[in-house]
């Protein structure tokens, strides 16, 4: 540091020193991803490669060298990159547990959205759950709609009386379904409005 010989006081050295090591670090990454990106582009100009295929890599690579970058610069401010690693790693295996534990749940949401828009069936339709074709599924007229389920309230059977049924968003995609408008053809026995 004394090679230097800048007027300046030696307690600001130090920190201007680690700011010109992170521009440079910051400067090698971003000249990197271009360069990288130039090459992917004259690769793909030489070569008949999918655009599909170049994106995604250039993409890919990019945030890989920048992240590494990132990473460097955290090394340069004292941050232990085992340290680091390991806190991400945590991270990624708590999101993906909580991912798969709330799967069926987001199922049901986006299936909900897509009731809501691609409207298969609507309030006071008639709807059948096809299991196969020598076994009837749930049949019931709809009376609710929510984002988790929808209400089915089925017929009477010999005397037994009505039932309520509530049938989770996501099974209306993965099932064939038979549905009756309002008070079509299908019979209204059971079935009061």
């Amino acid at each position: 540091m004394e090679a230097f010989k800048l007027p300046l006081p030696a307690m600001w050295i130090e920190p201007i020193w680690l700011a010109v090591q992170i521009l440079l670090i910051l400067l090698a990454g971003y000249i990197a991803q271009r360069f990288v990106a130039k090459c992917l582009t004259r690769l793909g100009e030489r070569y008949p490669f999918p655009p599909q295929l170049l994106m995604p890599l250039r993409g890919g690579l990019r945030w890989l060298i920048m992240g590494s970058a990132l990473i460097f610069v955290l090394e340069r401010l004292g941050v232990s990159a085992t340290v680091l690693w390991t806190a991400l790693s945590g991270f990624v295996a708590v999101a993906a547990v909580a991912f798969f534990a709330m799967w069926s749940v987001l199922s049901n949401l986006l299936c909900a959205i897509l009731i809501f828009t691609v409207g298969p069936f609507r309030l006071g339709d008639v709807v059948e759950l096809v299991d196969t074709t020598d076994k009837p599924g749930v049949k019931g007229r709809v009376v609710a709609i929510n984002l988790l389920y929808t209400t089915l309230i089925e017929a009477e059977e010999l005397g037994t009386g009505s039932a309520m049924v509530q049938v989770p968003n996501s099974l209306f995609f993965q099932r064939s379904v038979r549905r009756w408008r309002g008070t079509d053809v299908f019979p209204s026995s059971g079935f009061e409005k």
